[in-house]
């Protein structure tokens, strides 16, 4: 059954029950890239073609005709901040995941420093809860660790949560851990991998009382970076990858942001590694300029760095001292970010276009399509140990994504999805553009068009 797959969904036509078939895509696996077709049935990949597929199965199937498109994996985010609960003005789980799937993300993890925080099991069940009625993309919740929730951490089910948020410095909602004698256990006992948000708080308050003195209170927002230093980032950095080799510790290191903090992760297979780095596309994108014509727009913590910092976290990725690529997709409002250094609130949308700055950056040479898809596909994968997800491979969950690498597009306002309304790349033109996406073998977005009758699913871990 060959049909124009928009034209029959647009007008009601239902798919054929004995599965779907991606015909003729130009098919991306972590081993190979080779020109074939892809059948879906039920929520898993039930077969991949190189080269001709069985007129019986041509006439048994959906079929999508994708000539002249790329077939990948998924994007799974391993770092979001969806606002759920209690800072649903910004953004929440619905208005966030549709941006995601709109983005070829089918896949998230999301970050404890919502209202409540998310460090009860408790509250981590009712995120949850929230997730399997509200979102299109399939969700896992990080729980965050502080000084006094040690009996909830010990009872963490590693085949469920994906790990342990610690912050070694405030951010957002201000969830700072700093009891000594709590972080010596957390390292030595957490049954599950650390996630570490690292900037060192004494440093960031020199610098502050430094730029007070020559400003007074309204700090100019190109002084963001100077504040949250390089400085602020490696002692903080060092200081936990200390601690991790101490304990033996599994640690990933989130949003690493500087040249400097790169001398600390080795340049090895990811397989070999116990402590391992995440790198966020802001920081490959922007830089310190940015400041300039962006302003708040490009404010996060940590803060983006140098062109130095930039050039040199890119070329990280291709030696491997990066392990995954994800966001830090973390939603304001515009009226959240007036105000200077210190008032504007950081934080950056990203999670829609991701995937497409990703493609871009590979299509001016900065590093291959594989490399992209492997650091924000396979390794998030591999490094979570994540149930059938993360690779096109026969028996896996279809979380599939359908790229034109040949249609240019503009980012405005006008199609932003994420609840905030807004993008660091409005004026950005792109070159490839998500068309489909499959989330559990459901076609999810299509073209614009969304099918909001399937939700995601909760991620499961061989933890």
């Amino acid at each position: 059954m060959r049909v124009n797959i928009t034209h029959s969904l647009r007008n009601g036509t239902k798919m054929s029950q004995k599965g779907i078939l991606v015909h003729n895509a130009k098919i991306f696996t972590e081993k190979n890239t080779f020109r074939g077709s892809l059948r879906i049935e039920g929520e898993f990949i039930a077969e991949i073609f190189k080269g001709e597929v069985p007129e019986s199965i041509l006439q048994n199937n959906t079929v999508i005709d994708a000539s002249d498109l790329w077939l990948l994996p998924g994007v799974i985010d391993t770092h979001v901040h969806f606002r759920e609960p209690g800072l649903t003005q910004k953004a929440d789980l619905y208005t966030e995941s549709k941006a995601a799937v709109a983005g070829g993300v089918t896949s998230f993890f999301d970050m404890p420093n919502t209202v409540p925080q998310t460090t009860t099991l408790a509250l981590w069940d009712e995120k949850n809860r929230l997730a399997s009625e509200k979102s299109l993309a399939n969700y896992a919740f990080y729980l965050g660790a502080t000084n006094e929730n040690r009996e909830q951490i010990k009872n963490a089910d590693p085949k469920r949560i994906p790990g342990i948020k610690v912050f070694l410095g405030a951010s957002t909602g201000n969830m700072q851990v700093d009891d000594k004698e709590f972080l010596q256990w957390l390292f030595a006992e957490s049954p599950l991998m650390l996630m570490a948000h690292c900037e060192d708080m004494g440093t960031i308050q020199r610098n502050i009382d430094t730029y007070k003195a020559q400003f007074g209170e309204n700090i100019p927002i190109p002084n963001h970076h100077l504040i949250r230093s390089g400085e602020a980032c490696y002692k903080s950095t060092a200081a936990a990858v200390e601690m991790a080799l101490k304990y033996k510790t599994r640690l990933h290191i989130a949003h690493v942001s500087t040249a400097h903090e790169l001398a600390l992760f080795e340049a090895k297979p990811l397989a070999e590694k116990q402590i391992t780095a995440e790198g966020c596309v802001h920081y490959f994108w922007f830089d310190n300029r940015d400041y300039e014509t962006r302003g708040a727009r490009v404010k996060c913590n940590p803060a983006i760095k140098t062109e130095a910092d930039k050039k040199a976290l890119i070329q990280a990725l291709t030696t491997n001292k990066l392990d995954t690529v994800a966001t830090d997709h973390a939603p304001h409002l515009l009226s959240d970010k007036e105000g200077d250094c210190l008032q504007a609130a950081s934080g950056i949308p990203l999670i829609q276009h991701s995937l497409p700055a990703m493609l871009e950056m590979a299509r001016n040479g900065h590093f291959t399509v594989e490399k992209a898809l492997e650091k924000m596909c396979y390794a998030p994968a591999t490094l979570f140990k994540i149930q059938k997800r993360g690779f096109v491979r026969k028996g896996y969950y279809a979380d599939l994504v359908l790229v034109n690498p040949n249609y240019p597009w503009t980012v405005d306002s006008g199609n932003v999805l994420s609840k905030c309304g807004w993008s660091p790349f409005e004026g950005q033109e792109f070159h490839a553009r998500i068309t489909h996406t499959f989330v559990n073998g459901k076609l999810v977005y299509n073209n614009g068009d969304f099918d909001e009758s399937h939700k995601g699913k909760e991620l499961l871990f061989n933890g």
